[in-house]
């Protein structure tokens, strides 16, 4: 968690720049989703992610200087420059991309989900969306053909309560999004996504039901964004321009999950507050070296402009 944390709050300054020209979909409070679930799974299981995906790529096992590569657009980028914030991919650690089209990923999870029943090689399939993603009909396509075909994976929804700027009271009907598991009898838990082991208790209750063949689970995390929508704030100079209630990000602050996990760690304890600092400080060293990577990598060659797509019109 400190280290996607940590990660995504260097990118504020570079944005705010300029220096970064790739639009980024910050993951800053939300770290507790993609630590919980990547620690339960294993280097075969694969992962999808969408347009707020950087916690997800760290969380498979992706490093900062791939990630910091790619988001400055450079050759030392996990892809090769070519993709920027939102196109983030490490096969060889299962994750198989993150896409800025809502709901977009869905159906590519379902896929490695099928062939994974199809092989019996037991791996699972997380799908990754925010709560927009349920105003899409391919997510609904895509519960029916798993719960039909008993797949093993798992759909789960950051549900931060906006999509995009609007609130979920003026999208949803029925804001609780884990009920719509039900019609296709695939079970589901909403929970705190911003309390790390109540993720990573329902991520391994859900995990190990998808390897015993009894998918597909449906899991809701409630958590809640930080930072803007795109970019590191709504907010210019101390003027609130931000569509959420002042009030409701500093209530949704003090429900920071690092800080929280600390604290539990200390109050029961599990760690003392030194061991905690030397984390952190190891941490920094770790982003303040991916920074300078990432800065003295190479540009894209604009001579390999046309070089590994499909087809060239």
């Amino acid at each position: 968690m400190v280290r996607i944390r940590v990660s995504e709050e260097s990118l504020v300054e570079p944005i705010l720049s300029r220096e970064i020209k790739t639009p980024c979909h910050l993951y800053s409070g939300q770290e507790a989703v993609a630590a919980g679930i990547s620690e339960t799974l294993n280097a075969q299981d694969y992962v999808f992610g969408n347009h707020r995906s950087h916690g997800h790529f760290l969380g498979k096992g992706g490093t900062p200087k791939e990630m910091l590569a790619e988001i400055f657009c450079r050759e030392g980028g996990c892809s090769r420059g070519r993709g920027g914030s939102m196109h983030l991919v490490s096969p060889d650690r299962g994750m198989m991309g993150s896409a800025p089209i809502v709901a977009g990923t869905i159906s590519l999870a379902l896929g490695t989900a099928l062939a994974s029943s199809i092989r019996q090689d037991r791996r699972v399939t997380v799908s990754f969306f925010g709560d927009g993603a349920t105003g899409e009909g391919v997510l609904y396509e895509s519960l029916n053909f798993a719960g039909l075909r008993k797949l093993p994976i798992i759909f789960a929804c950051e549900n931060n309560l906006y999509a995009t700027h609007m609130p979920i009271r003026e999208c949803r009907v029925k804001q609780d999004i884990f009920s719509i598991a039900e019609p296709f009898r695939i079970a589901a838990k909403q929970m705190d996504g911003n309390n790390v082991l109540d993720v990573y208790e329902a991520g391994k209750w859900a995990v190990d039901c998808c390897r015993k063949g009894d998918g597909p689970i449906f899991l809701e995390f409630l958590t809640y964004r930080f930072r803007g929508h795109v970019g590191p704030d709504d907010n210019i100079q101390g003027c609130h321009t931000d569509i959420r209630p002042k009030e409701e990000i500093e209530r949704w602050l003090k429900k920071d999950p690092i800080k929280s996990f600390g604290d539990f760690l200390i109050s029961n304890g599990l760690i003392e507050a030194p061991i905690l600092e030397s984390i952190k400080r190891e941490v920094d060293e770790e982003v303040a070296e991916a920074l300078r990577f990432a800065r003295e990598s190479d540009s894209p060659n604009p001579e390999e402009l046309e070089k590994n797509i499909f087809a060239v019109y």
